[in-house]
């Protein structure tokens, strides 16, 4: 299994490697494509990570565990329902949540599952689907409440959770992950809010590229959010999330600016 990451070195340069352990293996090239190791060893103390690939889109599913699902009352999707989130909304490892100038109300947390996609896909079988994904990632579906039901007509899913900074994917994407027996862990200021299984998923990650490569082309790089599950929660102002997956790491993020340095909303 190869850990993935991309970095801004000392020297501002961008760069992908692998992971391993305290050091990151430089690679050229495609990171989805023809790729060749340089030679170059670089400290992971000495870089800066950001997000582990820099999707066209995030396709972020809800309503995919059943735990969640009976708790809402709602039946077993057979097909997967999803939002799509902007590229201009994807953060990395320990990078800043920033609220939404003039919004002052609940921001929330989802920590999920990602799935990475390694080759353009477009209506694939579903046992074809795993020769598509290049690995799995961790994410926080950062969310403004307020902003999803403002009006009671129309539920705002893009816009509530498609602001700047409210995708953070990180810290790295893992080429394999036994995902049957992994669980996501999400931690509030240390605290644990979220713990469930993944096997508990309605739909599995073959199974969602394979339905939704049949409504849209899905690029390489473009993320997956497998959705969430329960526990999701408020992110007060300075507090710190953490999304965990055995085999993948930890994604950390703090949310920034406090309510006082805000205008008033009109």
């Amino acid at each position: 299994m190869a850990r993935w990451v991309r970095f801004r070195s000392a020297a501002a340069s961008l760069g992908f490697g692998v992971l391993e352990g305290e050091t990151i293996a430089e690679y050229s090239g495609d990171q989805f494509g023809v790729q060749q190791p340089t030679g170059f060893r670089l400290a992971l103390a000495s870089v800066s990570l950001l997000a582990p690939c820099a999707p066209s889109k995030i396709v972020a599913l809800w309503n995919n565990f059943h735990a969640l699902a009976a708790k809402l009352g709602k039946p077993a999707p057979a097909h997967p329902l999803y939002l799509i989130k902007p590229s201009s909304c994807v953060i990395g490892h320990r990078h800043t949540i920033e609220r939404p100038l003039g919004y002052a109300g609940k921001i929330a947390f989802e920590g999920e599952l990602g799935i990475v996609i390694g080759r353009r896909c477009h209506n694939v079988s579903v046992e074809d689907a795993a020769r598509h994904i290049f690995g799995y990632t961790c994410i926080n579906d950062v969310t403004a409440i307020g902003v999803m039901n403002e009006y009671p007509d129309f539920v705002q899913w893009c816009r509530s959770k498609g602001y700047d900074t409210f995708g953070a994917i990180g810290p790295l994407i893992a080429t394999d992950l036994d995902w049957h027996s992994s669980s996501v862990v999400t931690l509030l200021d240390g605290v644990e809010r979220q713990r469930y299984a993944l096997s508990d998923m309605i739909l599995s990650p073959p199974e969602i590229v394979s339905r939704l490569s049949h409504d849209m082309s899905l690029l390489p790089g473009d993320v997956i959010a497998c959705g969430t599950s329960l526990g999701v929660g408020s992110i007060p102002e300075g507090s710190t999330v953490e999304v965990r997956i055995d085999g993948v790491g930890t994604l950390s993020n703090t949310f920034g600016a406090p309510l006082a340095t805000l205008p008033t909303p009109t």
